[in-house]
């Protein structure tokens, strides 16, 4: 008997299709609600600012990656960095998210693009199976291993009665024993330290904070090891040897007990092993002359040992496969038949593979991580995502098109889509028309930055936000276009034989007094022509995209220092100490210590902040807030934004010329909607390097060199900055900016391309000229785009 055939249900499982976000409030989210679909790709928009990376990072990666951590163990737990759940009402239908940002790798120097991808971990087994003579295990050809032996007797107890027996172990590493694996050694320049011809009593010291009469020119003085009237150049072998050298000794010193130490050993614990970046200018100068880097002459800058570059595949060592090019190294793996370690061939293909698939074939293994740029670091991250099998996943991308040529950008949609076709939810936060272009879903947020912002002002397809009339819709297909007058150069810049990393002793003029845009491929040579050639004596300002490092105490008033004319107008108007009025120092509430939360700690659950109730979050003691300028206490002028702090200094009561100096920069560069006390660890990225370009702008350079300031900024927002460009050329400065935007280009009086391709296809100068003569020759790639973009 047939049965009529009722149409089928669809299972419940297959209704799971969205990604439900409601009431999302993190940062400056105002309640924000979306539906995002899944298995397709999103791409995120908006100015600068209006909370695309809370919404994108801060809210769905966050809570996804919060609630996977949770399934493991409470023990596991324990080891792993615990994560508040974001500020919102519900999130449904969240997979696992994989997040792919633009944090830059450690600058541990011992970090390669190597070590980073796994790729040297493969290459270290392949040399320890096949590598003639045979050496050891794979630890034998890692750098970061040390050859180590001993030997010694061990007691313990067996069958009731204690036992000693001799033991002997060893170890073969591959670290260059004379650099420890870094490939440089560091030398003091002692000239630097000290002048010889002069007595310690007569001011020999020239290191920073060691004048005559302190503590630590008395420690060296009164030691007793040295005769202080005595010129450094008349010291006894065994005098001058205590007086940098010695091992650290407790002594009595002019009564008091101390340890002294030689001198080179204190210079190095005191100044040398810390962050550059935290120095004072003065000490970061001192550094910068006293001591100088050179490659280790043992294992010329391979940073391994003997042992490891002996051992050789078909008359290359590890240290040979590891300084090639990525996309030559490729090749020569493929070139191997040797069926014994034909699985590991085969990955170590596929992963050297991806590198020239992604973009960087141009790199080698050997290059330091802390060098890669934003943009290669995110690239460098995708590899280990590009081979997956996994379905189903949320990909997260920050800007993955920052640092990319006009060129690759096409060749990252490609991967972008296939990830996506994969059956996976990918999710992109973008400024580039080219890559909004390929969205299936679109979601705009603004309308402004800051405050101004955190609301979703367009959801839908692309033909949607066009038409929309968003900030977004509106400058989706703004076009630059080519100057009709171009300005004169007041002179030259000539390079000569330039070298550095992939140049091919590249001779060019760089025009100055003009706007001067260097460009070509990713790996091109840009930034190792301008970073590299460009002479130190030449009172050069540079702005690079090294993130700003801060704490939450950190904002931009006390980045800016616009904190010190602050403080000290509230000094001299209600006459008290300046430091009152820091909230790092006397003026800090006690019980949050002027952080303005207080953090509970919870082991392993996530820890709870919660606003300091002395202090409201203020963050300043109650005294304090009684004392006002122009009608407003310390933490009421934190809390204006640049904009109004712009109008606050600029007349009236507090006006204060030095503070609206400082104000007027950060609105310059598009900050206006910042306010003066918000911690730097909440700013994105375009935001953290706009407002080094507005630190930077005070100094008295006259070369500024901007490594791509459009990145992080809204389609806009480029408007603006290439007026903030005008303003500096005509102000008589030079400005050469390293730049893949095609606005950037179009606006330039005076464009150099490098290429033709990227590493040692590249490193050449393929066109010297006006914007104008590369579109009309269109014989580079750049020139190709650019006459494409404007329309010739």
């Amino acid at each position: 008997m047939s049965k009529a055939s009722t149409p089928k249900k669809p299972a419940a499982a297959d209704s799971h299709d969205l990604i439900r976000v409601i009431g999302a409030r993190e940062n400056n989210l105002r309640d924000v609600s979306v539906e995002l679909p899944k298995r397709r790709l999103t791409v995120f928009t908006g100015v600068s600012g209006s909370g695309k990376s809370s919404l994108v990072f801060s809210t769905i990666a966050a809570e996804s990656q919060r609630m996977i951590n949770e399934t493991y163990s409470a023990f596991v737990q324990g080891f792993m960095p615990t994560q508040n759940r974001p500020d919102v009402d519900v999130l449904d239908g969240l997979t696992t998210a994989i997040i792919v940002d633009q944090q830059r790798m450690g600058s541990d120097p011992r970090s390669t693009v190597g070590t980073a991808t796994d790729a040297n971990a493969l290459l270290r087994i392949l040399f320890s199976r096949l590598g003639k003579p045979h050496i050891g295990s794979p630890q034998a050809y890692s750098f970061n291993v040390a050859s180590v032996s001993g030997a010694g007797a061990v007691s313990f107890e067996k069958g009731g009665r204690q036992v000693r027996e001799k033991r002997t172990f060893s170890v073969t590493g591959g670290m260059c024993p004379r650099c420890e694996g870094r490939g440089s050694v560091t030398d003091i320049d002692l000239t630097q330290l000290y002048d010889d011809s002069k007595s310690l009593s007569e001011g020999a010291l020239t290191i920073p904070g060691y004048t005559a009469g302190g503590w630590n020119y008395r420690l060296y003085a009164s030691s007793g090891f040295v005769d202080p009237a005595k010129p450094i150049r008349k010291y006894t072998k065994k005098e001058l040897n205590d007086f940098l050298y010695k091992e650290p000794t407790r002594m009595k010193i002019e009564g008091i007990n101390m340890t002294y130490e030689g001198l080179i050993p204190r210079i190095q614990k005191s100044y040398l092993s810390k962050d550059k970046e935290g120095m004072q200018p003065h000490i970061r100068a001192f550094a910068d002359r006293a001591v100088t880097f050179m490659t280790c002459p043992d294992c010329g800058g391979t940073r391994l040992s003997e042992g490891a570059r002996s051992s050789k595949i078909k008359k290359i060592s590890i240290a040979d496969a590891c300084r090639m090019q990525i996309s030559d190294l490729a090749e020569w793996v493929r070139g191997l038949d040797e069926p014994s370690v034909g699985p590991l061939l085969e990955t170590l293909g596929q992963t050297l593979d991806s590198f020239v698939e992604i973009g960087l074939g141009y790199l080698s293994l050997e290059r330091p991580a802390a060098t890669l740029s934003g943009g290669e670091a995110q690239r460098v991250k995708m590899i280990r995502q590009l081979g997956s099998s996994l379905t189903d996943v949320t990909y997260v991308f920050d800007e993955p098109t920052i640092g990319l040529h006009p060129h690759d950008i096409q060749r990252m949609n490609e991967l972008l889509l296939r990830l996506r076709d994969k059956g996976n939810t990918v999710l992109v936060v973008e400024h580039k028309p080219g890559t909004i272009a390929i969205a299936d879903h679109v979601v705009d947020l603004g309308p402004g930055a800051g405050a101004a912002g955190g609301t979703v002002c367009f959801e839908g397809t692309v033909e949607g936000l066009r038409k929309s009339g968003t900030v977004t819709g509106r400058h989706f297909d703004d076009r630059s276009k080519l100057k009709a007058a171009v300005r004169k150069p007041t002179g030259a810049l000539e390079i000569r034989g330039a070298t550095t990393h992939n140049l091919r002793k590249v001779d060019v003029d760089i025009p100055l007094g003009v706007l001067v845009v260097v460009t070509g491929v990713a790996g091109s040579g840009k930034s190792s022509l301008v970073h590299g050639s460009i002479p130190a004596e030449l009172d050069v300002v540079s702005v690079d995209q090294t993130p700003v490092r801060g704490s939450r105490r950190s904002n931009p008033a006390t980045y800016t220092s616009l904190l010190e004319p602050i403080r000290k107008a509230f000094a001299k108007a209600n006459n008290v100490k300046p430091a009152l009025f820091s909230a790092n120092s006397e003026g800090a509430c006690p019980v949050c210590n002027g952080v303005g939360v207080i953090y509970s700690d919870l082991g392993l659950m996530a820890g709870v902040a919660t606003t300091c109730e002395v202090c409201e979050g203020k963050r300043f003691e109650a005294s304090v807030l009684e004392y006002k300028l122009g009608g407003k206490d310390i933490s009421e002028v934190l809390a204006l934004s640049v904009t109004d702090a712009e109008e606050f200094f600029g007349a009236g009561e507090a006006h204060l010329p030095a503070a609206h100096a400082i104000v007027e920069r950060l609105a310059d560069v598009g900050l206006g909607y910042l306010s003066l006390g918000q911690p730097l660890t909440t700013l994105s990225g375009g935001e953290q390097q706009r407002l080094k370009l507005a630190t930077h702008m005070g100094e008295k350079g006259g070369v500024y060199v901007l490594d791509e300031p459009t990145s992080g900024l809204h389609l806009a927002d480029v408007e603006q900055l290439l007026g903030l460009l005008d303003r500096l050329v005509d102000a008589g400065k030079s400005v050469i900016v390293v730049e893949h935007h095609q606005a950037v280009m179009a606006h330039a009086d005076w464009i150099i391309d490098l290429g033709p391709g990227a590493g040692h296809d590249g490193g050449k100068v393929v066109f010297e000229g006006t914007p104008a003569e590369l579109v009309k020759k269109k014989s580079t790639l750049t020139g190709e785009h650019l006459a494409a973009y404007v329309g010739a």
